[in-house]
């Protein structure tokens, strides 16, 4: 699994903005996510922005009083144009943005563009800043990935707010937060299995919320202690969410906190997406072997190893491993 932030995007655009011609008049996003890599690029270089339906239309956002002061003047007639969307895979909607640009009959000068792309040279683009192959996920996009059917999610920090230490009594207060707790995410695609520190005896409130929030999810696992004093003795919460985690078929576990996301990636030896630092935590090596032996000679030990091994080697080193050790 590959993982970009909306700060690795932006460092990437820095590190390729130089093979973009200097004179462009306008930036055009491709709705929705296009328009974060226009923006980014749009501020860089004080170039005019705005997003491909408007652009055909032949509408151009408004900028602020010192941006404007420092842009080029739009030249008359035909303008250079950079079109970019934040990703290629398929290709299929960029065909759909090329065809709705060849029909419009506008005679400007159009570079068709992507930040990440799965390969060097894509047919749909002119050029492609960076490459990063599948599968991927982006800081921007992964409440609507597919993979969150494989993913095991924590509620508290990820779904919702955590409670604040007096709305956490383990009492009346907390059952209001259970009941009120404002979304973080509108997701968009079912979740493979909520996995959080939440107290099985709040499972009621808990699965009333998610219901009212439209949460659709295939398991809830909670943790089956009587009080919050007795999970603050055994301080079992992250032991718990590594443990089911690594036991289960799920690539991806999304976690709130950084020091419980590293301590899960090394107890379960599979990758954690922590929403803290965004950043993709990979589990080393000796914590994959090591979550291999507590799973024992199982066909879901050997799903494990293979699933790390492929996470931190890469696809192309992983199955050069594969032949020289003939795993299969």
């Amino acid at each position: 699994m590959k993982y970009r932030s909306v700060s690795d995007m932006n460092s990437d655009i820095l590190k390729n903005i130089h093979r973009l011609p200097p004179d462009l008049d306008l930036i055009v996003g491709i709705p929705r996510s296009g328009l974060l890599a226009a923006n980014l690029l749009a501020l860089l270089g004080n170039v005019r922005l705005t997003d491909f339906d408007s652009y055909l239309e032949r509408r151009v956002y408004s900028s602020g009083i010192t941006k404007a002061d420092g842009m080029r003047t739009v030249r008359s007639g035909p303008q250079k144009v950079l079109v970019i969307d934040d990703s290629i895979n398929t290709g299929q909607a960029m065909t759909d943005v090329r065809r709705r640009f060849a029909a419009a009959g506008l005679q400007d000068t159009v570079i068709f563009g992507a930040v990440y792309g799965t390969k060097p040279d894509h047919s749909e683009v002119d050029i492609v800043f960076e490459i990063v192959s599948q599968p991927r996920i982006f800081q921007w996009n992964f409440m609507h990935h597919t993979t969150l059917l494989q993913s095991c999610v924590e509620i508290d920090g990820v779904l919702c707010h955590h409670p604040s230490e007096e709305e956490n009594d383990d009492g009346a207060a907390y059952v209001t937060f259970l009941t009120e707790a404002r979304p973080l995410y509108n997701m968009t695609h079912p979740i493979g299995t909520l996995v959080t520190s939440r107290l099985e005896k709040y499972r009621p409130q808990t699965e009333a919320w998610l219901e009212r929030i439209g949460v659709h999810y295939e398991k809830l696992v909670m943790l089956d202690l009587p009080s919050k004093a007795e999970k603050q003795r055994l301080s079992s919460q992250v032991s718990f969410k590594a443990d089911y985690y690594r036991k289960s078929d799920a690539v991806l576990f999304i976690e709130s906190e950084n020091r419980e996301a590293q301590t899960i990636a090394r107890r379960s030896g599979k990758p954690v997406m922590c929403l803290e630092s965004q950043t993709l935590i990979e589990p080393s090596m000796g914590a994959i072997l090591l979550s291999v032996a507590k799973a024992g000679p199982t066909v879901q030990g050997l799903r494990t190893v293979k699933q790390g091994a492929r996470s931190v080697l890469g696809s192309h080193r992983y199955e050069a491993l594969k032949k020289r050790l003939w795993l299969s």
